[in-house]
């Protein structure tokens, strides 16, 4: 990931993402990997949050769910499954897969991925008879993102991001105790959704946790035996 921290110190600089400086060539057409779409976002949203989740691991099969929120209020959520016939670390590219639809659903590599080109070049080619006989199926080739792993996704900011005030942190307990829930459990649901206790969090993030303890119904912990991530 040498190379993502190179670029990535660059496009920081600019303040502003170029995405053709990242294009790579796959089979004739540009295409963005995740990295650089994760890169993209970071560098217009720094506080941006990104929640991957692993719903189901059996027989080999890997399915992620992955949910991106921008400070200004946009949401997206992505899908990805692999399976171990395809790559020895499937349950990495799942969740890389399921990070990237969601990316390019809120516009980050949308026309330089093939996750949303639903023409006729990726499903079944086109009989030359005008459709008398049935088209045999294209073989998909598949896409292969290099995992990005949650340690090597670094955020990258070019100014300094303000923390949590003491007031945020009390407020952020005080709801826990007035809906029944101890401190242990909430940082339990604040390093679930944010990757940190509340002490930890920014401002931005403080005032999203607050408001999702102060939803309808009281503050809401860990489902049992999920397993989540924030990016």
């Amino acid at each position: 990931m040498a190379d993502l921290d190179e670029k990535g110190a660059a496009a920081m600089s600019a303040k502003t993402f170029e995405a053709s400086k990242y294009l790579t060539d796959l089979r004739g057409k540009d295409y963005l990997e995740v990295k650089w779409r994760l890169l993209w976002l970071r560098t217009e949203h720094p506080d941006a949050t990104i929640e991957t989740e692993l719903t189901k691991l059996e027989a080999g099969l890997a399915l992620f769910r992955a949910r991106v929120s921008l400070p200004g209020g946009g949401v997206s959520t992505g899908w990805g499954s692999e399976t171990a016939d395809d790559f020895t670390d499937y349950i990495e590219k799942a969740e890389t897969k399921a990070l990237g639809r969601a990316l390019a659903a809120l516009g980050y590599g949308t026309q330089f991925c093939e996750d949303f080109d639903f023409s006729a070049q990726r499903g079944e080619a086109a009989p030359a008879d005008g459709g008398q006989t049935r088209a045999r199926p294209r073989r998909q080739e598949r896409v292969v993102d290099a995992p990005v792993r949650r340690g090597e996704l670094k955020v990258i900011r070019d100014r300094e991001v303000e923390g949590a005030t003491p007031s945020q942190i009390k407020a952020i307990y005080s709801i826990g105790r007035d809906g029944g829930v101890d401190q242990e459990a909430i940082d339990q649901r604040c390093r679930a959704v944010f990757g940190s206790p509340p002490g930890q969090l920014s401002k931005r993030q403080a005032s999203r946790f607050i408001e999702l303890l102060r939803r309808p119904g009281g503050p809401i912990l860990p489902k049992e035996g999920a397993q989540a991530g924030v990016v």
